[in-house]
């Protein structure tokens, strides 16, 4: 029934489809197995894509040429540029998306692809020889061959859901568990944790009094994701704002007896940086109002998603409490908000590529790895496919560093220090974030993605007119004065010092108060200059005024990127008898002959390796 695959991905969740489609797209034959069809990419959490650091993974995969980006962009609902009052390193795209229509857009964009084959199934077990992946088993029977194996199977290993005392077995409400999978790593000598994430409340829209609500519309000019030309949005839904109080937070305090999390039935580790509500009241005791946010599930649906009210607590005490919420007290609840517990596997067992060090040809992507949200699984699952189709044909994998990507931070960051709690993407964890902005994304990454055969010509096209253009406006900028008569009348607006003599329209631009629109509309010239100059866009001269502005901070991140990026270059085997060494510390020793690092930089980002460890082994190795 089946022949040999190159590439078999199980598991059809946000990891999984970019697995599937990186490597069917560049030339493997994939087979994605799944459980359900009907539930590609399904967002099981809340309905949105993006946020801060993760709308800029969201448009490194773009760039890359994945395709989340391109599907959000075709089902989004609402758009907003999040940070904008902070710097241009901080803003972040994110959008609302319409649920069911995102779903059936990936399974529509993978259905384009000839060499990706489905199979609706459960795999079982992962078939191992000689150390090496060579296949699955499913529940149906099925024996299927494949050169190397992309496990993604989100929160469905020995998946438990609980609501209050009541404990179900399943990855997600209303589909069942995936059993066997970490029974049979296990034995082969993988370690494997719990972790816990939760959901809220399903709202009907018809019973919400949103005049008590405070709403958040969209952008007035709505941006996108993909650099790709997939439309603009011409009509948003709108979000709104509610606020817990203490009569709530009462009433959740009284199921607190019957929660899971407080009496110790869930042994999975929570995320911290989006806590259950009752997990919110407990630790900050003192605290009288959460903010919560209410969501449409689409353009046209009734549902609503609660986002702040996250909660594994008795059904009864769920909507007792959120009838005491301002604008909820008629609300009718779809399904109760529920915690899940699943099996993960600590990511220091993997390699950059995603590739486990204990078992050859077979990869680990998305929450079986420790992490949370749809943006960082993607992510990974787009490396994941990217090197598994590159190994089977002997070609280097594919790496990004640090200074190159969130991407590069986010697999950098799992398998040097591991994870304790569900890992979640934050723009303090790039250290090069001036570097790493969603505007220049494709100017990062489309070379690289063309390179390795994934974007293709026409992307890279875009990207080198995109780059010439905005040469040409940055020279014209530093070459062209302005004269003060031209611009003092808008420069006493904006309140800051008139012009004494003239300046080049560079150094006017430096000042915080002014921006490229300012000057568009006082200088003629320039306004002339950009007018006549075809392909010119409003992203690019934004991405102009960034690079003007803060081209001495730009430089200074660069120069220390290539810096620190001398120790990336100091190879370590992967042999390395770090025992020898008795300068280094007990554990360094120990640290470094766990995670078995490549380079010294990566082994300089191991927690307990300390910098007298590092300048040990660079003299050492010679670095």
């Amino acid at each position: 029934m089946f022949g040999q695959y190159d590439v078999i991905v199980v598991g059809a969740g946000h990891a999984g489809c970019e697995a599937a489609a990186a490597a069917a797209q560049l030339g493997s034959s994939v087979l994605l197995v799944t459980m359900s069809m009907e539930n590609m990419a399904q967002m099981s959490c809340n309905p949105a894509m993006g946020g801060i650091a993760k709308g800029q993974i969201i448009r490194e995969i773009d760039a890359l040429g994945g395709l989340s980006a391109i599907v959000t962009d075709k089902t989004m609902i609402q758009f907003r540029m999040l940070n904008k009052s902070k710097g241009p390193a901080m803003w972040s795209p994110r959008a609302q998306s319409d649920r069911m229509l995102f779903s059936m857009e990936w399974r529509n964009q993978l259905e384009q692809i000839p060499s990706l084959d489905f199979l609706q199934d459960m795999v079982v077990s992962i078939m191992i020889k000689d150390g090496r992946a060579h296949g699955v088993k499913t529940s149906l029977g099925h024996t299927i061959e494949g050169r190397s194996v992309i496990l993604t199977n989100g929160t469905f290993l020995n998946g438990i859901m609980h609501i209050g005392e009541k404990k179900i077995s399943g990855g997600r409400m209303g589909e069942i568990a995936s059993i066997g999978i970490t029974e049979d790593l296990v034995a082969l000598g993988f370690e494997a944790s719990r972790m816990k994430t939760g959901t809220p409340v399903r709202i009907d829209g018809r019973t919400i009094d949103f005049s008590k609500l405070e709403e958040q519309p969209g952008d007035a000019v709505p941006g996108k994701f993909s650099f790709t030309d997939t439309g603009t949005l011409r009509k948003q839904r709108s979000c709104y704002l509610a606020f817990t109080n203490k009569a709530v937070h009462d009433i959740l305090r009284t199921g607190f007896s019957r929660s899971p999390m407080f009496t110790g039935r869930i042994e999975g580790i929570g995320p911290r940086y989006c806590p259950s509500i009752e997990d919110k009241i407990d630790r900050f005791a003192g605290k009288d109002q959460h903010q919560l946010f209410v969501e449409p599930e689409g353009w046209t649906t009734i549902e609503y998603y609660l986002n702040g009210f996250s909660s594994s607590l008795p059904e009864d005490v769920q909507i007792a409490a959120l009838h005491k919420i301002p604008g909820f007290e008629n609300a009718k609840v779809f399904r109760p908000g529920y915690a899940i517990e699943y099996d993960y596997f600590p990511p220091v067992q993997l390699k950059y590529s995603l590739e486990t060090k204990l078992i050859e040809h077979l990869y680990f992507a998305g929450q079986i790895n420790g992490t949370t949200g749809y943006e960082e699984a993607g992510a990974q699952g787009l490396i994941a496919g990217i090197n598994a189709h590159r190994k089977l044909r002997e070609l280097p994998d594919f790496i990004l560093r640090r200074s190159d990507a969130y991407i590069g931070v986010l697999i950098d960051d799992l398998i040097t220090k591991g994870v304790d709690e569900p890992y979640r993407m934050f723009t303090s964890r790039a250290e090069y974030r001036i570097l790493l902005r969603q505007d220049n994304a494709d100017l990062r990454l489309t070379p690289m993605g063309y390179d390795i055969g994934l974007a293709d010509k026409s992307r890279l096209e875009v990207v080198n007119r995109k780059e010439q253009l905005l040469e040409q406006l940055m020279r014209f900028c530093k070459k062209e004065s302005v004269i003060p008569d031209e611009v003092n009348h808008m420069l006493a607006e904006k309140e800051t010092d008139p012009l004494r003599q003239k300046v080049k329209i560079d150094t006017l631009l430096l000042r915080p108060q002014i921006h490229f629109r300012d000057l568009v509309t006082s200088i003629p010239h320039l306004a002339a200059f950009i007018e006549n100059l075809e392909g010119l866009n409003t992203e690019i001269i934004e991405q102009a005024e960034i690079r003007i502005k803060y081209q001495g901070y730009i430089d200074k991140e660069r120069e220390l990127a290539n810096k620190l990026g001398k120790l990336e270059n100091v190879a370590i085997k992967d042999d390395f008898d770090y025992q020898q060494l008795t300068s280094l510390s007990f554990e360094a020793r120990e640290k470094l002959s766990k995670i078995r690092p490549i380079t010294i930089g990566q082994a300089a980002r191991i927690s307990g390796v300390s910098p007298a460890d590092i300048a040990v082994l660079a003299i050492y190795l010679g670095g």
